[in-house]
């Protein structure tokens, strides 16, 4: 392996699913997973393709009851091209894994030009030994293109090989276990053709959506004699005929086109991807052209971090920008979970921008707007379903897909018990806190003044009239309350033994609620008169709802215990959980909640979390801003009490998700405390290792890996963006980043800004440009670097030091 490689040697079955997720290509568009041309889905394999918002929703039975569930459609196969040895003595099977000897197998991902090559030989059961060779892309300059080159090569042998080259509609939803009780066959009226000799084409739709979906593949192989075509329904086929011999070296290219009736500037899916089949370059043509667009993409992402840390977020980066490219700026979609990588969480889009955009904003800002438009374009939605739970504003849903709806399932499956239980995540009103929390820390970075005044405005307003109507005062304790949620943590749906899910007083919930009422306050206070009128009277909002927020953003009540952040009201009656036992016992305990079920227990019964809850504060918000949130509220938090919090749950935190490591890791960084790395290395490995148990073949995890890079970009250098200066504040944590680490960033219109940090010092380039200076405010001292300037800035010594200002 290289800095910019990542290798699988060998043939392994048990990993197939994993490399088929770690090995995916993407655009931003669309993405398909690794997985090996000549294979069909089974137990081994699953290749997968999936178009950004491209959902659909089926009904099911289970465990006696119908639900329904919406799912990121996995639409026709591209890649399908098997082949075969013929000679004098006939035809063999068709080869794949499990009809022939692997002598050889190679798999490497090229990260910096997007390529996925396979090398593999083959020998059947007649001795004959052919190598392939395959380069594949999913196009980065054209959204809507795919290549795959296939080169075959015999050792021992002469006659004829046999390819067949298709696209196949008859795959279906199957590629999550769980699942597999629900229905997951979404395509429907296939139809198949030809197109002159060279091209196929396959169109169909989606069942209930009725999202048109269409196919159409090239195929270029100078060497091949003869050529026949074959189609059913959902699958066209080609056949070709290649005389081969050893040391010569035949090529075959199959190049395809991918559109649906979601692409705008369209009139037929079927006729766009046929044109754009038929007049798409060579092979050659179009690998040079992909180059150039990943050689841009990490021009803007630079990221120089040494030794396998760098290399693992290099591959952490290569997701994250081939899954939210700037092809996402043209669309209508949100952050997926899992990426478009795989069926898992059905696709859907839960509080992960939160991870992700932070990242965006100061690379390729078009894309967090874009990804913010998503949330605006289901306002409406959120409103309404405000509306029916009994509140005013903006309710956002845990899960949501294609319009706006909760899409959280109501029952979910525990794969230790084998029992459908019903599911209250749906409770996670504090997705509408992530948001605002987005549209806030967008605007601070880009300066985007004119998103903040209209769609931003327009969501941050409703989500905080949601809160303010959704709190109930309390005469007895004197404060705001929010009832009947669920928190971050998942595992404490409801208390022990009650008659109602939820649970009441959930400190990250009432804190980020509080934090989006006061900048609700303050957007009031900066907007022009005339944007100001329009948005009150396009919300009926009056000034004495404004004093409402006020009180109840300095009032919502936060409960303590034994002197630290208790997670939620009544978490300390809760027993504590014997946890040296359940280690012993199951080794890994990180799904605790499914341990316990399966036991017969509940973890509601216990001061137990699947992932940072309280914590999450840490992360989001810094030590001064955290401490002035609580005051605002009439609580003191001082470092002691924080410090208290932050060992409490460390000893009580299962880590069932790959952004608890993450969270806490970062919190224990930037105190400086021991033990920040472990937490680290956990969310820097948890994909590539697989740490959850087989959950990274059903798809990555998207947040996690972009919030390890953005760990490198703000968390151990305390960056941030508000006041119109970029603030710093290094943590250093070596294990990760060695002795220095660069990367770049565009701030308010400043591109290719770089920073190399030193343990002492930072170096910073601001390139030439038109723009104004930028401030950058350090622990002792402000500095201002002029466009064209590069400033090295000594870090102060100690608290209270102050290092000179600059020097040029």
């Amino acid at each position: 392996m290289t800095r910019w490689t990542w290798e699988y040697d060998g043939y392994a079955p048990g990993d197939e699913r994993l490399r088929e997720s770690l090995c995916a290509l993407g655009n931003g568009y669309f993405a398909t997973r690794g997985a090996l041309p000549e294979c069909d889905a089974d137990a081994v394999h699953y290749p997968g393709t999936y178009v950004a918002g491209v959902y659909d929703r089926l009904r099911s039975r289970v465990a006696g009851r119908g639900v329904e569930n919406e799912d990121l459609v996995n639409v026709p196969n591209w890649l399908p091209l098997r082949f075969r040895c013929r000679d004098e003595h006939g035809a063999g099977p068709w080869l794949h894994p499990d009809t022939a000897r692997i002598v050889a197998h190679r798999q490497t991902l090229v990260l910096g030009s997007g390529l996925l090559e396979r090398r593999t030989t083959y020998e059947d059961a007649e001795g004959r030994r052919i190598g392939v060779r395959q380069l594949r892309l999913v196009h980065m300059a054209d959204a809507h293109l795919a290549a795959l080159r296939s080169e075959f090569t015999t050792e021992n042998w002469s006659g004829e090989l046999e390819v067949e080259a298709a696209l196949d509609g008859s795959v279906s939803n199957a590629g999550v276990p769980r699942y597999r009780d629900l229905a997951g066959r979404h395509l429907v009226d296939g139809h198949s053709g030809t197109d002159g000799q060279d091209l196929v084409w396959l169109r169909c739709r989606t069942r209930a959506s009725d999202v048109r979906v269409a196919l159409a593949a090239r195929t270029v192989c100078p060497d091949a004699t003869q050529r026949y075509g074959h189609h059913t329904d959902l699958r066209a086929t080609q056949l070709l005929y290649v005389p081969v011999r050893p040391g010569h070296t035949s090529t075959l290219d199959k190049i395809v086109a991918l559109h649906t009736s979601r692409d705008p500037a369209i009139s037929d899916p079927l006729q766009a991807a046929v044109d754009r089949a038929r007049g798409a370059a060579s092979f050659d043509d179009l690998l040079d052209a992909h180059l150039t667009a990943w050689d841009q993409l990490w021009r803007r992402a630079e990221l120089d971090v040494p030794g396998e840390a760098g290399r693992i977020l290099r591959l952490h980066l290569f997701h994250v920008l081939q899954t939210l490219s700037p092809h996402t700026a043209e669309l209508d979609v949100g952050v997926p979970a899992r990426g478009l990588h795989g069926e898992a969480y059905r696709g859907h889009v839960f509080w992960d921008e939160l991870f992700v955009l932070p990242y965006l904003n100061l690379h390729f800002p078009e894309v967090s707007r874009a990804l913010l438009g998503y949330r605006h374009r289901r306002l409406e939605r959120a409103c309404r379903s405000a509306r029916e739970a009994g509140f005013r504003g903006a309710m956002y849903p845990w899960q949501s897909g294609s319009d706006g709806r909760e899409e959280t399932q109501r029952l979910h499956l525990n794969p230790d018990s084998g029992r459908w239980l019903p599911d209250h995540t749906h409770l996670q009103h504090h997705v509408g806190s992530a948001v605002a929390y987005n549209i806030w820390r967008y605007w601070e970075a880009t300066g985007d003044a004119e998103f903040l005044h209209t769609k931003g405005a327009e969501m941050l307003l409703q989500i905080a009239r949601f809160w303010a109507d959704a709190a109930t005062y309390d005469e007895r304790i004197g404060r705001y309350r929010l009832r009947g949620v669920v928190g971050p943590d998942e595992y404490h749906d409801a208390y022990p033994d009650a008659d109602r899910p939820g649970i009441d007083d959930n400190a990250y919930t009432n804190v980020t609620a509080a934090w989006t009422l006061s900048r609700a306050l303050d957007l009031l206070a900066m907007l022009p008169d005339p944007r100001r009128q329009e948005l009150a009277e396009r919300i009926a909002f009056d000034g004495g709802e404004a004093e409402l927020w006020r009180d109840v953003s300095r009032s919502l009540y936060v409960p303590f215990h034994d002197g630290v952040i208790s997670q939620f009201e009544g978490y300390e009656r809760l027993a504590e959980l014997d946890w040296d036992t359940y280690r012993a016992k199951y080794e890994d305990i990180r799904r605790l909640d499914r341990i316990l079920e399966a036991e017969g227990d509940t973890v509601n019964r216990y001061q137990a979390s699947k992932q940072a809850d309280v914590l999450m504060l840490g992360y989001l918000f810094p030590p001064t801003e955290l401490a002035a949130l609580f005051h605002d509220l009439g609580y003191s938090l001082d470092d002691a009490t924080w410090q208290r919090t932050v060992d409490h749950y460390l000893r009580r935190t299962s880590h069932g998700s790959t952004l608890s490591g993450l969270v806490h890791g970062w919190v224990l960084a930037r105190a400086r405390r021991a033990g920040a790395w472990t937490y680290a290395h956990e969310a820097l490995v948890g994909d590539i290792a697989d740490l959850q148990g087989g959950t990274t073949g059903e798809g990555i995890h998207l947040g996690a890996m972009a919030g390890t890079v953005d760990l490198v970009q703000r968390g151990l250098t305390g960056l941030e963006t508000h006041g119109d200066a970029l603030w710093l504040d290094p943590a250093p944590l070596p294990q990760l980043t060695g002795s220095s680490y660069a990367f770049t960033l565009r701030y308010q219109g400043h591109w290719g800004v770089r920073l190399r940090l030193l343990p002492d010092r930072v170096h910073l380039t601001v390139p030439a440009s038109d723009r104004s200076p930028i401030t950058v405010e350090l622990p002792d001292r402000a500095v201002v670097v002029r466009p064209g300037e590069t400033c090295e800035l000594e870090l102060p010594t100690s608290p209270g030091a102050a290092g000179p200002p600059c020097t040029r």
